[in-house]
């Protein structure tokens, strides 16, 4: 199995203050992979740096075999990225956010299927600033896979969704990966990452502190509950 990212020594710091530290990960094509750590962990500021939408300050990063910081066009047409708010005019419509979105790319998704798939097939008229939270939210993963991507980063991909939702997002993305796509997902949600995470990294101060699956890091730990683990871990409760 082929590896969409390949990150080695990963650093960035501000200030004098390091706030991703040497971080090696690696995915396989066609996983579901969960990277967690509290919050100011490190977790966006590596997924920036990956993309190459922050310089880092050292280390390898290569997505789809490639160098983002060289080939950062081609990898646009490749990869998705859901956004926790867009940058978009005050009074646009679904309709035209995705449409414009899609204008971007060489082969996008039907727009308008991955709306009903997401539960907001009847908001096309709706301005995006009008949806409710979780309504906008769906709306962000209908942006991010709108290319047709074959990996994809998600950010607290289920923020405001109910129950319901939340599981409907979960079976889209397992039909998805069932498809041959690979997804990064930055979650708080440890019953998420539990259903849908393949393998999962454990950032604590932008140190990888755990890298396996959900399975090991319970054994590791002695629990019998994920949450657990994570938090002795992450040593979440600790900083609390």
């Amino acid at each position: 199995m082929s590896e969409a990212i390949f990150v080695e020594g990963l650093t960035k710091a501000y200030g004098g203050k390091t706030v991703v530290d040497h971080l090696d990960l690696s995915v396989k094509s066609g996983t579901v992979f969960g990277l967690l750590g509290a919050n100011g962990a490190g977790k966006s500021t590596a997924i920036e740096c990956m993309l190459g939408t922050k310089r880092a300050d050292g280390g390898t990063v290569r997505l789809l075999g490639q160098d983002p910081s060289k080939r950062r066009r081609t990898l646009f047409q490749r990869i998705g990225v859901q956004f926790q708010e867009g940058d978009y005019q005050k009074e646009i419509k679904v309709s035209e956010l995705c449409e414009e979105t899609a204008s971007l790319y060489r082969s996008p998704a039907d727009w308008r299927a991955l709306c009903e798939q997401l539960g907001i097939g009847d908001k096309g008229n709706t301005p995006v600033k009008s949806l409710s939270g979780g309504e906008r939210q769906r709306l962000f993963i209908v942006l991010a896979l709108i290319p047709q991507p074959e990996l994809v980063f998600l950010d607290e991909l289920t923020t405001g969704l109910d129950a319901k939702a939340r599981r409907g997002v979960w079976k889209t993305l397992e039909q998805l990966k069932e498809q041959g796509l690979t997804i990064l997902l930055a979650s708080h949600f440890m019953d998420e990452v539990e259903a849908l995470c393949d393998e999962i990294c454990i950032l604590k101060k932008g140190i990888a502190v755990f890298r396996g699956t959900v399975a090991q890091a319970k054994a590791r730990c002695g629990c019998e509950r994920f949450e657990d683990a994570y938090l002795q871990l992450s040593d979440e409760e600790a900083d609390a």
